[in-house]
């Protein structure tokens, strides 16, 4: 990319957002026709083969330790996303977000002694009670301990992304991990979808979701990290609860009311207080979280 004519790089990470929550919100479409676990096997799926024609990882000549790392990190993106998809099934796709948000947040203050971070644990949990204690809206509370779980297995995925980053050269890890994650879901996905994951219009509406969920996302934070420090990084992708509240506005109707607004930009905030508030940055991996570089 010739940098006299590139975007500026907040503004690529910003589209990475974007298509990110995006795709979250047309993949609820597939839902009718090929479940969401079946959806998420043809997101998983598509993006696997496309990242391993690109990748062509070598995956010969590991130790066990490596292979158990990428084995796990497929796992933690399968049920990341699985309990996800199941979580905006059931709910607006920004609080979904937002109650997912808390697992990163969670890894970025662990094991920290500054007592600021007491405040960020504090605002966020603030804004998760404000989305689940009425307030107008019956919210799904199957739906929100979906979300949590994802939450959960965000944190765990964190985790092992930065080692898989650390023992797989470039995007080896990433390429294999989708191909472990594909493997995973493949019979869960075949039971909710069956042999409609085969319609063409299915795979072709799937092949849409896995390019702005994964392909594009991951290419532009590529770009954008290029040329910005990982705690710059960290703050803007803090905007993903607000983004997918937008994308649920958007593409599906879903209207949040003022209280839940309220919960988005308190979890948002301590968000962007724990990344840069956190001591020493480390590299951060494309497609991990925005608080990646906070919780090394």
């Amino acid at each position: 990319m010739n940098r006299a004519v590139a975007p500026p790089a907040p503004v690529l990470v910003l589209g990475a957002v974007a298509s990110v929550q995006s795709g979250a919100a047309i993949a609820t479409r597939l839902f009718p026709d090929a479940g969401p676990l079946g959806t998420l096997l043809l997101r998983l799926g598509l993006s696997a083969v496309l990242v391993l024609a690109v990748a062509r990882p070598r995956p010969t000549g590991r130790d066990r330790r490596d292979v158990v790392l990428v084995l796990g990190y497929g796992a933690a993106l399968a049920a990341m996303n699985g309990t996800f998809y199941e979580a905006i099934d059931r709910i607006p796709l920004g609080i979904a977000v937002t109650v997912e948000f808390v697992g990163p947040l969670a890894v970025a203050v662990a094991g920290s002694r500054r007592r600021l971070d007491v405040v960020w644990v504090v605002l966020a949990a603030t804004g998760v009670v404000l989305l689940t204690s009425g307030g107008g809206r019956d919210v799904d509370l199957v739906g929100v301990a979906w979300a949590a779980v994802a939450g959960v297995f965000w944190g765990a995925y964190i985790l092992l992304a930065q080692r898989v980053g650390r023992a797989y050269p470039g995007a080896t890890g990433l390429a294999l991990g989708l191909g472990v994650a594909t493997v995973v879901v493949l019979p869960f996905g075949i039971a909710s979808g069956g042999t409609r994951l085969l319609h063409p219009s299915v795979l072709g509406r799937g092949a849409g979701v896995a390019l702005l969920s994964s392909a594009v996302p991951y290419s532009l934070e590529l770009f954008a990290l290029r040329r910005m420090r990982a705690s710059v990084f960290g703050v803007l992708m803090s905007l993903e609860p607000a983004m997918a509240a937008v994308s649920g506005l958007v593409f599906l109707g879903q209207h949040l009311h003022a209280r839940e607004w309220v919960a988005v930009g308190c979890v948002m905030a301590a968000s962007v207080g724990a990344t840069r508030g956190a001591a020493g940055v480390a590299p951060v991996e494309p497609g991990a979280t925005p608080v990646e570089a906070s919780a090394a």
